[in-house]
């Protein structure tokens, strides 16, 4: 049995440093309480290339050699877009107690009795190496570009996917070997799993996906650790053990280490895995991650429904984030002066204001009518509107002195509606009428 820390989507970086640091010096002081044998990074340490001098860089291989000191390290190689090609390479020279193993290319590593890395000189063992404690079969990213070369843009997303099952099944036959000789097989790999949910709950369904369930088990791995979605969800295979094929197998995300983003769903930490030549299990322990709020209104923020949502969630400390909807002439009615005022406890306050424009729909050729009738006719024909009862009201305007509609106008509230159309003969359409009238 060997039990196994497994870290993922730590995204370092100068923006996230506080959140990220905050929550992997926890999870690593944790692992280290509960005594494991080893770690693994499943990708995205960092989240987009760093100066070597940044403190996010500092900050990321303190913690690092910290595990180093307790236990041996595995760090697999991420997205491109968050870890460069190379990044990771400094993390091979920390000269810990135990060694670091960056895993850059695909292949297998075995990790000895005394703690050390032994990697494969190609893409599996031929032959197993002897006084191995665990074997691991390493995907890191794979570089969608290359492959686009090779078999052209339009067909590289279900080339990957392809190519990737038969090298999943690939590995089936070193871990069936391993598992004879009692040692435990673990899959590690960063993409996405077809049909998984994102940390905004969303399902990942396209043919643009690395990986099945179905190809990931065919591995015959027990526990299979990936990184990439940075929600926590998990599958299980259940089927009992014939012929050397693994019985009870695993495949799971923790998630990111933090909450990076306004509406993560889930909550946020790291897997300890427990993983026998015949058993595997895992428990997720969870981080210090920041509190988010959403508050969302349909229109313009109601300052009492905010309120309320403000007693009713507890906003002390947490990260709110408020967003509404409304139109274009209603924006200046927004107060966001009182909103900050009301979230005043909240650690941050992000207020996001969805501006619905005017559509103004043009009238094609109404600028050369010389009649205001005839021009009324085409402006009611383009906005779907009925022409007569503004017409029957152009022609009452037209016989009438200006003085007389100033008059009627400033008498309309005092006169009934009702009275007012029937004196100026309007039988539809009110509220067309008295736009006409103002």
């Amino acid at each position: 049995m060997i039990r196994i820390a497994q870290f993922s989507d730590l995204h370092y970086s100068a923006k996230n440093l506080v959140e990220a640091d905050r929550c992997f010096r926890h999870a690593v002081d944790r692992a280290i309480a509960l005594k494991v044998d080893a770690a693994v990074v499943s990708g995205d340490s960092t989240d987009h290339a760093l100066d070597l001098h940044s403190p996010a860089v500092e900050r990321l291989a303190r913690n690092i050699r910290r595990l180093a000191d307790h236990c041996p390290v595995l760090m697999l190689q991420g997205t491109f877009s968050h870890e460069p090609p190379g990044a990771l390479s400094m993390f091979r020279l920390l000269g810990g107690r135990y060694p670091v193993h960056v895993a850059d290319r695909i292949g297998q590593v075995g990790l000895t009795a005394d703690g050390r890395w032994v990697a494969s000189e190609d893409w599996q063992f031929i032959v197993l190496p002897i006084g191995l404690r665990a074997l691991f079969s390493c995907v890191p990213t794979v570089n969608k570009a290359a492959v686009a070369a090779t078999v052209g843009a339009s067909s590289a997303a279900e080339a990957v996917g392809e190519h990737l099952a038969l090298l999943l099944r690939g590995f089936a036959a070193s871990n069936q070997a391993a598992r004879a000789q009692g040692l435990p097989t673990i899959g590690v790999s960063h993409g996405t799993v077809f049909g998984c949910i994102s940390e905004h709950g969303v399902p990942m369904a396209g043919f643009d996906h690395e990986f099945t369930t179905g190809a990931l088990f065919a591995a015959e791995a027990q526990a299979f650790m990936l990184g990439h979605i940075h929600r926590h969800q998990a599958w299980e295979n259940k089927t009992a053990a014939f012929e050397g094929r693994a019985g009870h197998q695993c495949i799971a995300y923790p998630g990111s280490i933090g909450r990076f983003h306004y509406g993560e769903e889930g909550e946020k930490g790291f897997l300890v895995w427990d993983i026998g030549a015949g058993e595997v299990r895992f428990t997720l322990e969870p981080t210090p991650a920041r509190r988010t709020l959403d508050i969302v209104f349909e229109g313009k923020p109601d300052l009492a429904g905010l309120r309320e949502a403000v007693e009713r969630e507890g906003i002390a400390g947490a990260f709110v984030r408020v967003r509404w909807t409304v139109a274009d002439e209603d924006r200046h009615e927004v107060d966001r002066t009182a909103m900050q005022a009301l979230l005043a406890g909240a650690a941050e306050v992000k207020l996001e204001g969805r501006i619905v424009p005017v559509v103004r729909t043009r009238a094609a050729g109404i600028s050369q009518l010389a009649s205001l009738a005839d021009k009324v006719r085409v402006w009611a024909t383009s906005t779907e509107a009925k022409p007569q009862p503004l017409l029957d009201c152009l022609q009452v305007l037209a016989s009438q002195t200006p003085e007389a509609i100033a008059e009627r106008i400033l008498c309309w509230t005092a006169v009934p509606a009702a009275e007012v159309m029937m004196e100026l003969s309007l039988t539809e359409d009110a509220e067309a009428e008295s736009a006409l009238l103002f």
